[in-house]
């Protein structure tokens, strides 16, 4: 089983961090590793609006694990700007971190972030999302086409099981500027590919969400709904806040829990609403293994040792042609009777899921 393990760090990698937000920003603490004192750790989070994630488990589960490495991280997040991503990663750099983690909000201003840094010597690590033509020292993220696979497989199991063997499907995707969501789209079309290919299923709508943006998701959806008449069996929708927006439509037109609708992240409301029956699956990210992984390879490469030892294979930066060092994930597919997994992880907890509309299907879900 994958859930609970934690198998991608290497011996010693039990780390984490110091503090999110700009805690060390401007300190006598935040010094470069040849001045002899604790080295520093950069970390820019992209936004809070694309996924609750960034604030509610990654700045966590970093800032924990630099913080057991005895490393001085500072943490901030870039809140959706380009301009304040730039300016973070201009203020980090000059403080002297030994070692810049970042998120990019789209590949061209992550990629200029990471030659700044390269320029002064300061390795780098692409966090969760791969910046092309960047150049970073190291990659760390999940296997973001299995992503896409799961969404797809999800997608058809849920069809299958509500009796739909033709279905005319819509993809509402992620950014077209963040990498990861083309991996996503990828995945998803080529385990959708042998039902598509049969004439079993149609696509009828396929359509990107500008900066994963929700509310400009929810508007998207109508639209295809509109042009569509209504004649929608299923929504591959990329992550679970997306998800939430193709459901504010079906709502609105009575026919949520009818139509299976996929998603990403595992959040509680994603979870809430499988556990509803509006919403077909998640794809659950251990996101503190990703978090390790990256807090492993950030305080190795501060103390100025060789990290290649902890990546698990390379990924291709497709604009460069060039392989990257990278620590790949392995993602789960989440249903109604696996989300009591994602709780017994410890991602999230009853609490937060079951509230008190819900208490029957978290006691039919075996969530103790």
């Amino acid at each position: 089983m994958f859930l609970g393990t934690a198998a991608v760090m290497a011996t010693g990698l039990l780390l984490a961090g110091c503090s999110s937000g700009n805690d060390n920003a401007g300190s006598d603490d935040t010094a470069s590793s040849g001045s002899g004192d604790k080295p520093s750790v950069g970390v820019i989070l992209p936004d809070t609006k694309s996924s609750a994630r960034w604030e509610t488990a990654d700045a966590p589960l970093l800032k924990a694990a630099f913080e057991a490495a005895g490393v001085d991280a500072d943490i901030q997040n870039a809140q959706g700007d380009k301009t304040q991503f730039q300016t973070i990663a201009d203020q980090m750099l000059t403080n002297g971190v030994d070692v810049l983690v970042i998120v990019n909000l789209d590949s061209g201003s992550g990629k200029a972030v990471l030659q700044k840094a390269k320029d002064q010597g300061v390795p780098t690590i692409d966090y969760d999302r791969l910046t092309l033509g960047g150049g970073a020292d190291f990659y760390v993220s999940f296997d973001n086409t299995e992503v896409g696979r799961l969404q797809g497989a999800g997608l058809q199991k849920c069809l299958d099981e509500k009796g739909k063997t033709q279905a005319k499907i819509a993809y509402l995707n992620g950014s077209p500027t963040d990498n990861n969501a083309t991996l996503f789209n990828a995945g998803a079309v080529e385990a959708l590919k042998p039902k598509m290919d049969s004439g079993d299923y149609t696509k009828v709508a396929d359509d990107a969400v500008p900066d994963w943006d929700n509310k400009q998701a929810q508007t998207i959806f109508e639209q295809q709904w509109t042009t569509t008449g209504g004649q929608i069996d299923g929504v591959l929708a990329a992550n679970d806040g997306l998800a939430n927006s193709v459901i504010n439509v079906l709502k609105k037109n009575g026919v949520n829990g009818t139509i299976p609708v996929t998603g990403q992240d595992a959040t509680d409301q994603g979870l809430q609403n499988i556990l509803a029956g509006d919403q077909c699956m998640t794809v659950y990210k251990a996101i503190k293994k990703e978090a390790d992984a990256a807090a492993g390879l950030a305080v190795a490469l501060a103390k100025g040792e060789d990290a290649s030892s902890q990546a698990t294979g390379t990924v291709e930066d497709t604009e460069t042609g060039k392989e990257v060092k990278a620590v790949l994930l392995k993602p789960e597919a989440i249903y109604f009777d696996n989300v009591k997994d994602v709780i017994a992880d410890g991602f999230t907890t009853k609490e937060k899921v079951c509230t008190a509309e819900l208490a029957a299907k978290c006691t039919e879900a075996g969530i103790s």
